[in-house]
């Protein structure tokens, strides 16, 4: 194990401050994690409870800690044993008198946290550091009860402390530029990656997560979607790591209550004060796992193995094709529409698609084909399955041809003009009109609405959306969307289909933005005011979601991929459609896009990619 490192040899050559002995205060979870990583790095460290049992308590989290490393060969027993030797343990704040930082992480409370600071003003040395763990009290208040406001900084680890990556590190309008400096080092000598940010309710990770969180709660109690579709439509569009109700029993719904209130309170954002049923949730003490039940249910307390209960889906439910479908229509042929056309080919139907002149239709083909030779080159398909799929699919640049399909799915310009326009024509073309039960017309609209499509139709009733995502050879999430009109056979037919081609379907009802877009969009935006006020950088509000939140892009990576012109589309379609002040575009992302700065498709955005 290497000897104890001083921020000086760590990084930068203006750090001034040596780094030898470390004070941790409060040794639960978090606090011993924190202890764990100092001592792993050569540090001394000297951890300080309230009392004995919570001494003991503390030792039982580090040894089983330290434990488990051994077990999965992070450690050796010797280098564990060595670890564990630098800690030493203490029930009074006055032995932290030789500590060059002093890491307060006991419970978050304002009252309890001034207390220990006041105290530590007058044990540690003038120049040494005092910081808190804490993950939505102001820093700022906590700094005013020393006498040197300057060498307070918050150092917010997540958990497990040994294992996450990301700290967020919190400035005050006091905190000297010093002390920033050598605490990012220091942070980065032990793997750490340290993101500043100002001191405001939430900081980084938080403040987007639990807004996001909030309005997935939102959803559910209105509900506009049921649980399950709600967290497999984030997990599987977004390619989240867990859904979002599912990550709020996982959380905790009295932490995460607390933590949107504070961050109300301090900054009087609506979209952060806490949907009701949060409160009625934790106030009849479903609290989530650690209580057994919450927006799921769980074997037992404390346990991750959700038990079926009163509003899961039966298996004898499982939609069925209440329509006949042996023929597939699809309109258009660009990524999208091409990506559907492979789908249902490979799945078995004979696909029928139209483009706007024969070179188009041929270029659907070529891209098939491409992908399937891609596909045959890393031994994934056969010459034989390329043949069977190209077998299926017929083009066409004649929109009468598809009078004898069963569905027909439209994946054009997102333009309503030109949509209303084709479906008028399908409605005509299509069999089944006026009222008859005919073919299925699905759009994969994102963002417009469905039934102003099927108001210009005969069969209302037939019209529904079917909004593949990108790739769609590739994603597996389907939001099926139905609007006032669509009949409950449409809407069944759908989801077995969807089934049948290897997709997720998730319902929910005609509304701007469906589950995915209406839950991510005010997310990225959210992300993209707090860039414009200069809280933290892109770069640092990237880390802090893909470390903090194991989020697979930051919310500015992924709105160069996605299009700064798109996503601002779709903003301005749920500000439109919801009135939420919160939801208004921010003014930076507007401008970006008068600007013609739209993404990695203009090689400008969020970040320059022309030198890359």
């Amino acid at each position: 194990m290497m000897p104890p490192m001083t921020a000086e040899s760590a990084a930068t050559e203006s750090a001034s401050r040596t780094f030898t002995t470390i004070g941790v205060v409060g040794l639960g979870t978090m606090g011993a994690g924190i202890a764990e990583v100092f001592a792993k790095h050569g540090y001394a460290v000297v951890g300080v409870e309230k009392d004995e049992e919570g001494v003991a308590r503390g030792r039982r989290h580090l040894e089983a800690s330290t434990s488990r490393a051994v077990s999965r060969e992070k450690l050796t027993q010797e280098e564990a044993d060595a670890l564990l030797g630098r800690i030493t343990f203490s029930t009074t704040l006055k032995d932290l008198t030789d500590a060059d930082l002093v890491v307060e992480a006991v419970v978050e409370s304002m009252d309890v946290k001034i207390g220990i600071f006041r105290e530590l003003d007058s044990v540690v040395a003038p120049g040494a550091i005092l910081a808190t763990n804490t993950s939505s009290l102001s820093v700022t208040e906590l700094s005013t009860a020393t006498s040197a406001p300057g060498r307070v900084v918050g150092i917010h680890f997540f958990n497990p402390a040994p294992v996450q990556r990301l700290v967020e590190v919190v400035r005050t309008v006091v905190t000297e530029p010093s002390v920033l400096e050598d605490v990012q080092s220091l942070l980065g000598s032990l793997g750490k990656s340290p993101v500043v940010c100002g001191d405001k309710a939430g900081f980084i990770a938080n403040t987007l997560l639990f807004g996001y969180l909030n309005h997935a709660a939102s959803m559910f109690e209105q509900k506009y979607a049921s649980r399950e579709d709600i967290d497999a439509a984030m997990r599987f569009g977004c390619g989240y790591p867990m859904g979002p109700l599912a990550l709020l029993d996982l959380i905790g719904l009295d932490t995460a209550y607390e933590i949107l209130e504070t961050m109300y309170r301090q900054g009087r954002d609506r979209l952060h004060a806490p949907t009701p049923i949060l409160k009625q949730m934790v106030t009849a003490g479903l609290l989530g796992r650690k209580t057994g039940r919450g927006f799921y249910t769980y074997e037992k307390a404390d346990s991750p193995v959700v038990v079926a209960d009163a509003a899961t889906p039966s298996a004898d439910e499982a939609p069925a094709l209440r329509h006949d479908i042996k023929q597939v229509g699809v309109v258009g042929t660009g990524t999208m529409a091409s990506g559907i056309v492979e789908v249902f080919a490979k799945a078995g139907y004979d696909v029928l698609y139209v483009g706007r002149s024969a070179e188009k239709v041929e270029g659907v083909r070529g891209m098939i084909t491409k992908n399937f030779d891609k596909q045959i080159q890393r031994g994934r398909a056969t010459e034989e399955q390329k043949s069977e799929v190209l077998g299926r699919v017929t083009g066409t640049t004649s929109l009468d041809d598809l009078a004898t399909v069963d569905i027909v799915v439209e994946a054009i310009a997102e333009d309503l003009a030109i949509k209303t326009t084709l479906f008028e024509n399908l409605d005509e073309i299509c069999r089944g009109g006026n009222g008859g039960r005919g073919a299925i017309l699905a759009t994969t609209t994102s963002s417009l609405p469905i039934i102003a499509m099927a108001k210009v139709t005969s069969r209302p009733q037939d019209v529904i959306g079917m909004h593949f995502f990108n790739p769609a050879t590739v994603m597996k999430l389907v939001e099926v969307v139905s609007t006032v009109s669509t009949s409950d056979e449409v809407t069944e037919t759908v989801r077995a289909l969807c089934a049948k081609v290897g997709k997720v379907a998730v319902s929910c009802s005609d509304r701007a933005g469906f589950i995915v877009n209406a839950l991510l969009f005010p997310y990225l935006n959210d992300a993209v005011k707090m860039l414009e006020a200069h809280y933290a950088t892109a770069d640092d509000i990237d880390t802090a979601m893909k470390q903090g939140c194991a989020l697979p892009m930051g919310p500015f990576e992924l709105l160069d991929v996605v299009g700064n012109d798109v996503s601002l589309a779709i903003q301005r379609e749920l500000y439109l459609e919801f009135r939420e002040p919160g939801f208004a575009p921010a003014p930076l992302l507007e401008h970006l896009v008068t600007a013609g700065y739209l993404g990695r498709k203009t090689k400008r955005g969020f970040r320059d990619y022309s030198v890359r």
